[in-house]
């Protein structure tokens, strides 16, 4: 069967973000790992600069004192497991706003349609390029996060509830043993 129509003659230039304005104009992109944390900023024109630090505190505070070098005022960031927590908060502290973004594959499976994959390879790099490439434009929802005063309430909860069944579990012990 014969196609009918006009063929694309060869590669076209495109600009898919071209109608759309900046939302977040001082953003940055970051994936976030067990090992290591890539941090992807706005460079010269259209470049991207992405730079991968370790995990520890000095690290952190590095990423903090590296995006403030960059003129970056908000961060999204995407992690899988709980490895975020202490570079969210620390972030946080040190005055920038912050979007968690969990992974498609992440079991709470919230925010993560507004996340597409970068076709071809995965990599920690490439998935910080492309937060950094939609978070300008604010195309990423961010997952919720309830404010510090709630987290450290449902903390002590979590620790009070704990407590309380292992005194519940010696107590039934005690009851076994004593009442034979």
């Amino acid at each position: 069967m014969d196609r009918k129509g006009k063929r694309t003659a060869g590669m076209e230039e495109g600009y898919p973000f071209a109608g759309m304005s900046r939302i977040n104009p001082n953003a940055a992109g970051i994936d976030i790992g067990a090992v290591e944390i890539v941090a992807c900023v706005a460079g010269d024109e259209d470049t991207q600069v992405v730079r991968a630090f370790g995990n520890y505190t000095a690290d952190l505070q590095a990423i903090g004192r590296w995006l403030k070098e960059h003129g970056v005022e908000t961060v999204a960031m995407e992690s899988t497991g709980v490895y975020w927590i202490p570079l969210f908060e620390g972030l946080e502290r040190q005055g920038f706003e912050c979007l968690l973004t969990l992974a498609p594959h992440a079991s709470a499976g919230v925010s993560s349609r507004s996340m597409r994959r970068v076709s071809g390879r995965k990599s920690d790099i490439t998935d910080a390029q492309w937060i950094q490439t939609l978070h300008p434009y604010g195309l990423l929802e961010g997952s919720f996060r309830p404010q510090a005063e709630l987290i450290a309430l449902r903390t002590l909860l979590r620790t009070a509830a704990s407590w309380w069944n292992i005194a519940r579990r010696i107590s039934n012990t005690c009851r076994r043993l004593c009442c034979k």
